[in-house]
């Protein structure tokens, strides 16, 4: 278990948050160019100029296209048919071929915006150039600056430093709080606790609070190690954010001794706390935004105290955020830990 609190935080932290990216980054592209001339190479040249593409090959044939395709070797290939300057010359438009590789539609879905994004500038450029339309300088200019708020570099280890955060310290207090109770019964040891005069909920509590100090002091070092390493800020107060950790592990440690109460072995409690980690995690909104969720996902994240933990690290630490922000999460907190935390009191059995 020592090695588990320790290392847990440090791999997960150090490892996931720079693997699980949506970044777009270094697409490869084939390039089937059956023009050669000076206007094709002009559009291939914008494709290079771009810091997300990365020329992969090029052929006359389109089969060996597909072949690259199809080994995953290229991720689309941009297709530019044989009359693409004489089209642009005499009849002032041409078209051209992406074929884009769609296994995974998000990614697809960016290549082809920045593709689109290429071609509309190299568009502009042809029409300068070629049709002698001087730029468009109105007499007076409004200029504009832009910036984002609460991430200005739009750094997606920012985005995900609080959700990667928030599954280790739930593993933390879920594994250890349901593994310790079982093992307790493995052991033999449950009967000498049973045989005491303490109450059912004094048992359960004593249980809780040590595992609940091991996560938030889980919780304070993967917020030092993201400070250093990813330099996320922490806008808002640590107090407030501490507390809600408080809270949350108070359901998440819950369900995790009444998951022990209902099984007799380790396994058992791996089994079915992977069952609820995984579907926790995966509606939680740590990789997929959960607005873009259908209605009764998003319905059934009422119950899912991942979803609302990871909502309160991103908005205090990113946002800023203060208490008055984040009363319906809360409430939701309050109702789902004192929910759980009941069903492990009333599900364990003591003997005297």
């Amino acid at each position: 278990m020592l090695r588990m609190i320790i290392m847990l935080p440090l791999m997960q932290m150090l490892v996931l948050v720079f693997a699980a990216t949506y970044d777009l980054k270094d697409v490869d592209v084939y390039v089937v160019d059956q023009d050669l001339s000076d206007a094709s190479r002009g559009l291939v040249n914008h494709f290079e100029a771009s810091p997300f593409f990365n020329i992969h090959d090029a052929s006359f044939d389109l089969e060996d296209g597909m072949n690259q395709l199809k080994k995953e070797e290229s991720d689309f290939i941009l297709v530019i048919p044989p009359d693409f300057e004489r089209s642009l010359v005499r009849d002032d438009k041409v078209g051209v071929q992406l074929l884009i590789n769609a296994i995974d539609g998000n990614k697809a879905s960016l290549i082809y915006q920045y593709t689109r994004s290429i071609i509309s500038g190299y568009n502009k450029e042809v029409i300068m150039k070629w049709k002698s339309l001087p730029e468009f300088n109105p007499p007076m200019r409004v200029e504009f600056s832009d910036s984002y708020w609460f991430n200005p570099e739009l750094d997606y280890k920012w985005y995900m430093a609080p959700g990667i955060l928030s599954i280790l310290v739930t593993i933390i207090g879920m594994f250890l709080s349901g593994m310790n109770l079982v093992r307790e019964k493995e052991m033999g040891t449950i009967e000498q606790l049973n045989v005491t005069p303490i109450k059912k909920w004094q048992f359960i509590v004593g249980k809780l609070l040590p595992f609940l100090v091991i996560a938030l002091l889980d919780l304070a070092f993967g917020l030092v190690i993201a400070r250093v390493v990813f330099n996320l800020p922490i806008e808002g107060s640590l107090v407030l954010l501490f507390g809600f950790g408080a809270l949350y592990l108070v359901g998440v440690l819950g369900l995790g001794l009444f998951i022990s109460t209902v099984t007799e072995t380790q396994q058992q409690v791996m089994f079915i706390t992977f069952f609820f980690m995984m579907v926790f995690i995966l509606m939680g909104g740590v990789f997929t935004p959960v607005e873009s969720m259908p209605h009764w996902a998003q319905q059934l994240n009422r119950i899912n105290p991942i979803y609302y933990f990871i909502r309160i690290m991103r908005m205090v630490s990113l946002k800023g955020s203060g208490f008055g922000d984040l009363i319906q999460e809360f409430f939701s907190l309050t109702a789902i830990g004192i929910s759980f935390l009941s069903l492990a009191i009333w599900r364990y059995r003591k003997t005297s």
